[in-house]
């Protein structure tokens, strides 16, 4: 397995086990609302029906294969819309989980990890490492010296890194960058969640909505 490959396959059970009890809580929100909107489907459908068939009985067949379309469409919209906003606030809570854990001691040497992988990323033989204000504080010369150990282990081949002059970054993470500034490799934590999206995205489903394909 190529090492970015390791550091996505690392992300996402990070990110499982730093969100599992924040998740918990998603699932069984989100269950309560499957619930109710299948519940909500089916009084929906018998009212419609109904309704069609007193107001034009020869018409009822036709009627009633329209409405049930309608409210299935309509059940199938705001299904994936209730989908989209969870999966979006598992990423924010997971996100939050990753920022609170920058002031731990063992911070480091994750911030180490994102840096050898965006110095193997980068392919360059020397960069610029760019970092949130709270993480730029953990950079120092001895960790940068230590990443250019790590490179050259795995990839083979001599960097050097040094702290980036530019403003500090407002996401967490890092992205290094080619002295010339001409390419960049962005490793923050939004971007490394964004790269797995559509991984993520089956779990989170796959959690959440398995039942809904049973039936």
């Amino acid at each position: 397995m190529e090492p970015v490959e390791q550091g996505i396959s690392a992300l996402i059970s990070g990110i499982e086990a730093d969100a599992r009890a924040e998740e918990q809580r998603l699932l069984t929100e989100a269950r309560a609302q499957a619930d109710e909107k299948r519940q909500y489907a089916r009084q929906k459908i018998e009212s419609i029906l109904t309704e069609a068939r007193d107001k034009a009985a020869v018409q009822t067949e036709s009627i009633r294969r329209k409405a049930v379309s309608d409210v299935e469409l309509e059940i199938k919209r705001r299904s994936l819309q209730m989908r989209d906003a969870l999966l979006h606030q598992i990423l924010d809570q997971a996100e939050q989980r990753f920022a609170s854990r920058i002031d731990e001691p063992g911070y480091a040497t994750t911030l180490t990890n994102w840096i050898v992988e965006a110095a193997i990323g980068l392919e360059a033989d020397a960069a610029q490492v760019n970092a949130s204000p709270r993480e730029r504080a953990l950079i120092d010369a001895a960790m940068l010296e230590r990443v250019g150990e790590r490179v050259r282990a795995r990839a083979g081949r001599q960097v050097t890194l040094t702290l980036s002059n530019e403003p500090p970054l407002k996401g967490q993470g890092v992205v290094l960058t080619t002295m010339d500034g001409r390419m960049a490799f962005n490793n923050q934590v939004r971007t490394r969640m964004l790269r797995k999206q559509r991984q993520i995205q089956k779990q989170v489903y796959d959690r959440l909505f398995a039942g809904d394909r049973e039936e």
